[in-house]
């Protein structure tokens, strides 16, 4: 056993922490949950009480929460160069949370049909609508390589692979500087790993 280990399943989020622990190139360990059975299990509630994945142990740290686990892996591994200088995190940040936040409840809350167009409704929610929420990350990628400009981070791996899913799933409509993007980013040779790694337990019913 290493000191990393991810718990997952492979059609879960999951695969957003995994994507990100290729890219931190650490060896890792992982343990592949059940949904209802091992998910739910005493021995995985105390590590996170939640009952779902993903969920990071390093050592004795445990991380959930997809946004945690990359921005934590970008601090824990500098190495890696997942985060950029501490001073220069301005738009890693605010894109790291916000796909984590308002992107992807937005998101889901369409999927269901929740209706958030009356203003009234809207206000109850932090992101506001779906519409204004897809409008103000099309204006930030528009002529953008990454979140941090020129320069591939760990905030990239939570926006991409939201977006990745939203798209192929048709929650997110195509845009130029989505699918730009995500096409982008389905390019790097650890988004192809984690996908392989991930693809193969799926297939295998694991």
């Amino acid at each position: 056993m290493t000191d990393l280990v991810l718990y997952t399943n492979p059609m879960s989020r999951g695969r957003i922490a995994r994507w990100l622990m290729e890219e931190a190139g650490q060896p890792y360990d992982t343990v592949v949950l059940d949904y209802g059975t091992t998910m739910k299990a005493p021995e995985y509630l105390a590590i996170n009480p939640m009952g779902k994945v993903p969920a990071l142990v390093h050592g004795d740290r445990v991380v959930t929460e997809n946004a945690a686990i990359c921005a934590y892996m970008a601090d824990a591994f500098p190495g890696a160069g997942l985060a950029p200088d501490p001073m220069d995190r301005a738009d890693y940040y605010r894109w790291l949370f916000f796909a984590a936040g308002p992107l992807e409840q937005a998101v889901t809350n369409a999927s269901v049909e929740l209706d958030t167009s009356d203003p009234s409704l809207a206000r109850r929610f932090g992101y506001g609508t779906l519409g204004t929420v897809l409008d103000t990350l099309d204006g930030f990628l528009d002529g953008r390589a990454y979140v941090c400009g020129d320069r591939f981070s760990a905030a990239d791996v939570m926006l991409g692979m939201q977006l990745h899913w939203g798209m192929a799933f048709h929650g997110i409509p195509s845009r130029p500087s989505f699918t730009a993007y995500a096409a982008r980013l389905a390019s790097r040779p650890a988004f192809l790993r984690a996908s392989e790694l991930d693809d193969a337990l799926a297939a295998a019913g694991g």
